[in-house]
């Protein structure tokens, strides 16, 4: 990756069923390597797809080196994804090369890195599954969560000061017992109000990736 400076490792992730005469949404994944060993990705994919529950899609799945930097509205992590590993799936594979084929996710700060890429490149992804987003904010009052939030935070009051239409579809889910279902909550009508199509979920679950894997079905197969 020119962008990140660095090997940038990815897992893609093709359906039983791949066949080049066809052509494939495309959903990009934080966290990657974290959502295949402790949220069985790709048995819940493997399923999911099965079942005609979600459209085959091709999924990369991405893998951080410095995640809480590149996850906080790091603009060089942005443009990797869109400008060298989005376009390379784009060329080597059958894509369905709209907005409502692609697709971007990620849990806490990967949230954060989904909406930023969205807001960076607006239009460009149609879906977005944003799973216990860290969606700090000062507008209405102090940061406690410390300087590693410092950039979340300038984000997410910048977007919640200007709305934008960044994608059609929107799946928002989180824990009831989680220290972030207040920002959540709050977040949703922020998303709302520029035009984007949102459903919200709420689970009695904490931060931890059973929760993260219990919402994929509903939130994949909605988007």
């Amino acid at each position: 990756s020119r962008h990140l400076e660095r090997n940038a490792h990815v897992t893609l992730y093709l359906p039983a069923r791949f066949r080049r005469s066809r052509r494939y949404p495309v959903l990009i994944v934080h966290d990657g390597g974290d959502y295949l060993n402790f949220a069985s990705m790709k048995t819940v994919l493997d399923n999911l797809i099965h079942r005609m529950d979600v459209a085959e899609t091709i999924v990369a799945l991405t893998h951080p080196v410095q995640r809480l930097m590149e996850y906080a509205n790091h603009e060089p992590h942005q443009r990797f994804l869109v400008e060298e590993l989005l376009r390379w799936l784009e060329r080597e594979f059958p894509t369905l090369a709209e907005p409502h084929g692609r697709g971007l996710m990620g849990a806490s700060f990967g949230a954060v890195a989904s909406l930023g890429t969205a807001v960076r490149y607006p239009e460009t992804f149609g879906r977005l599954l944003l799973q216990s987003g860290s969606f700090a904010f000062t507008d209405i009052g102090m940061n406690p969560r410390g300087p590693l939030f410092e950039r979340v935070v300038e984000f997410v009051n910048e977007f919640r000061r200007a709305p934008r239409r960044v994608a059609e579809r929107v799946f928002v889910s989180c824990g009831t017992y989680e220290s972030l279902i207040y920002e959540n909550r709050s977040f949703v009508p922020f998303l709302q109000a520029a035009g984007m199509e949102v459903r919200y979920v709420e689970a009695r679950d904490g931060h931890n990736w059973e929760n993260w894997r219990d919402r994929m079905r509903e939130g994949l197969s909605w988007l």
